[in-house]
């Protein structure tokens, strides 16, 4: 899908690592239409390809993503919906949120800068967030009378707290990588002309490592966020076992023993 003669979403997969880049430089990245589907389409197919181990998204030019197309909030010829259409719309819209958050492959955000919005919230939806020291990050939904979407405020709320959430989300103000980092939103802030070859770097060690105990770490921490501990006690009894019936670990042990670096395939 495009939109006129340029691709809304670029792709490429190399040495494991499937990545995602955001291509509406113009528009900062605002998520239009085709660009959410688009990624939709992608995120669901290395979802299931064997061939892929970790997953990049970032975004073109000196955004990652600015939010919701406010410009197509204001078209005036957009045909007539009824309010529940435009639910169901958003919820469908709100689906590359829980494919980041809920793929059993790993996902990388590298932001490369502003993460506002939707934007942010497609951005915390990764399970790891590196941060260039240029990037800047705000809610903006008060600035423009909505309340949050693409689950940030669930994810703002998990990472940096209800006091801290409700700053952000009232007061609207625009922070940068730094005081991110400090209240938990990104994992690491790096140097501007650093993030892609850090990501690279991280994104390659994941890609290459055991994908099998990736995939239950990552869905272990995830259900933890609602889980009692009882009930995660159990998860973990299946599914560290489960990773033990894996070449992966036989590899790991073997490695171990022979006292080298193991060599895992994904298997």
């Amino acid at each position: 899908m495009s939109e006129g003669s340029q691709e809304v979403v670029l792709t490429s997969v190399a040495d494991r690592v499937a990545t995602l880049t955001f291509n509406r430089p113009d528009r900062l990245n605002a998520l239009s239409r085709d660009l959410i589907y688009r990624s939709l389409e992608c995120l669901k197919q290395w979802s299931r390809d064997p061939e892929v181990g970790a997953i990049v998204v970032t975004g073109a030019g000196r955004a990652f993503c600015a939010g919701g197309d406010v410009s197509g909030m204001a078209n005036q010829d957009a045909p007539v919906r009824t309010l529940e259409e435009q639910i169901d719309d958003l919820r469908a819209a709100q689906e590359l949120s829980w494919q980041l958050f809920n793929s059993p492959k790993v996902t990388v955000a590298a932001v490369n800068g502003h993460a506002m919005g939707a934007g942010l919230g497609v951005c915390l939806a990764c399970d790891l967030r590196i941060a260039s020291d240029r990037a800047r990050f705000g809610t903006a939904y008060a600035k423009v009378g909505f309340g949050g979407d693409f689950g940030t405020t669930w994810l703002l709320t998990h990472y940096a707290g209800a006091p801290k959430a409700k700053e952000l989300f009232f007061l609207s103000e625009i922070i940068d990588a730094a005081e991110a980092h400090r209240v938990g939103l990104v994992n690491r802030v790096v140097g501007h002309d650093e993030l892609a070859q850090r990501v690279s770097e991280i994104a390659a060690q994941i890609a290459h490592g055991p994908l099998t105990s990736y995939r239950y770490m990552k869905a272990n921490v995830n259900q933890s966020a609602v889980a009692d501990f009882r009930t995660m006690l159990d998860r973990e009894a299946e599914t560290h076992l489960r990773c033990g019936q894996t070449e992966d670990h036989k590899e790991g042990v073997r490695a171990f023993m022979e006292k080298r670096a193991p060599r895992f395939s994904g298997k």
